[in-house]
């Protein structure tokens, strides 16, 4: 393996703990609403599994409401069952032609839960980030072993602390951006 090769992988991996940790990040709710707290809701529409956004239309009228307009009629009671079911800790109020899901305000006891939970993901993107510049770490030993000069493989390792410390950085401001959200009253 070359150098390129190496920090490539590394990098990729470490893009993919931070695409990960945005991602889920999106659904903490932060007592604004957001269509991404129905991303884990499916629904059984005509034989198939799909999320919500898959059988009706879902907007965002004001700050504290998701307003769920299906396509089919039909589709009123499976999707608010679906809400009920999920434990997202919404309930739906259904009109007969939409579903409207109001957002509570945040307590405090529940903005300091939601930032705990916040640094848990964190926590889990930055052991994935470790564990990716250990893996190449451990390839530029193994390469150095194989015939790669002993500069070229510590060069190699202090490129890939960098690129950690880079995307370290990233996760924090993604992190504190997340609990300003929360802790915005």
């Amino acid at each position: 393996m070359d150098t390129t090769t190496i920090l490539n992988d590394a990098s990729a991996r470490m893009q993919k703990a931070i695409d990960h940790l945005e991602e889920e990040l999106l659904n903490v709710r932060a007592g604004k609403a957001s269509p991404n707290v129905l991303n884990g809701v499916m629904v059984d529409y005509f034989g198939s599994q799909v999320p919500v956004s898959g059988a009706a239309s879902v907007t965002v009228p004001d700050a504290r409401t998701i307003l769920i307009q299906p396509w089919d009629t039909k589709m009123l009671r499976v999707i608010e069952k679906a809400i009920l079911d999920s434990n997202i800790g919404l309930t739906p109020s259904n009109n007969g032609e939409n579903i409207r899901l109001t957002i509570p305000p945040l307590t405090e006891e529940r903005r300091k839960g939601l930032v705990k939970q916040v640094r848990t993901e964190a926590e889990t993107a930055r052991i994935s980030l470790r564990n990716a510049r250990r893996d190449a770490v451990e390839a530029f030993k193994k390469a150095q072993k194989e015939g790669m000069p002993e500069d070229e493989s510590k060069e190699g390792e202090n490129k890939v602390q960098k690129l950690l410390d880079k995307f370290s950085k990233l996760l924090d401001e993604a992190v504190a951006k997340k609990e300003k959200d929360i802790m915005t009253v």
